[in-house]
């Protein structure tokens, strides 16, 4: 394991409610289908990432490559930055990519049962803060009608991997160069996060 694939379920978590929009991938090579999808986590008393749950528009040709394999890989794409020889006040350091990522493998499996429940976790997760929360009551007669074109479904994590590149490799002076003056709070934020033992 190497030092930025060092990581626990609360950095999973976090990741996942942070950044809810992933690409969800199916079938094999050749006849590959993948739809970016807001996610929602479901986790164990221990905190690990047990399930996600979703929904797609049924004619989204990745319910039937689903359907036909349930076996997903789940893209979840975290905070990302260019960090500059500029940020880490050393000319002579070379210019990298700092980013977070999880790569959760799942067997999906749609239930016309779940769509509603789907939805209202969703809104409920996006509309949290909101200074007037909106909620599904407020679309009156279209909700069911657009309740019709969509299906719920459950992602059940059979594996996990990840990649946190937050400059944990990188000398005090250089790391605290860069969080003092790279221009991106979530990065900074999550530089910070990954701090864990260090002077």
């Amino acid at each position: 394991m190497t030092l930025f694939e060092r990581f626990d379920g609360a950095d999973v978590r976090k990741l996942v409610e942070d950044y809810p929009l992933a690409w969800v991938c199916g079938g094999s090579a050749g006849a590959i289908e993948a739809s970016l999808l807001p996610l929602i986590g479901r986790f164990d008393e221990d905190g690990a990432l047990i399930e996600l749950i979703g929904h797609l528009a049924r004619l989204n040709p990745l319910r039937a490559t689903l359907t036909a394999d349930p076996r997903a890989t789940i893209l979840f794409q975290g905070p990302d930055s260019y960090v500059s020889p500029a940020h880490a006040g050393v000319r002579d350091w070379a210019p990298t990519w700092n980013y977070a990522q999880l790569r959760v493998r799942a067997e999906v499996r749609f239930d016309e049962a779940l769509t509603e429940y789907a939805l209202e976790i969703l809104v409920e997760a996006m509309e949290k803060g909101q200074l007037r929360p909106w909620s599904i009551a407020e679309l009156g007669g279209r909700y069911h009608t657009m309740l019709g074109g969509i299906v719920g479904f459950r992602a059940m994590v059979t594996d996990l991997a990840g990649k946190f590149k937050l400059g944990q490799d990188e000398r005090v002076e250089t790391r605290a160069s860069i969080i003092g003056s790279l221009p991106d709070p979530e990065m900074v934020a999550w530089m910070r996060r990954f701090d864990r033992g260090r002077s």
